[in-house]
């Protein structure tokens, strides 16, 4: 559950009741990294560069997907 995508070996995921700030996981077989859903920056962990990238030009295309993830699985901290 909260499988968002999986491009190439990173995976983006959102976790049912989660804590606040509003976030998602972008998880590789060596990394992984905690990301606001508000500002797509790294909130916790490190990611490559290139996972970085990749990443976050996808969490930007569908932010709304993965806002819309977050209100279902999150509702007690649902993004206004």
């Amino acid at each position: 559950m909260g499988k968002l995508v999986q491009i190439g070996n990173i995976i983006i995921r959102v976790y049912a009741n989660d804590h606040l700030p509003p976030h998602f996981y972008v998880i590789t077989p060596d990394a992984d990294a905690l990301v606001g859903i508000g500002k797509l920056e790294i909130i916790k962990g490190r990611l490559s560069a290139k996972t970085e990238k990749t990443a976050l030009a996808w969490a930007a295309e569908n932010r709304a997907l993965i806002a819309s993830e977050w209100n279902r699985i999150n509702p007690r901290f649902p993004i206004a």
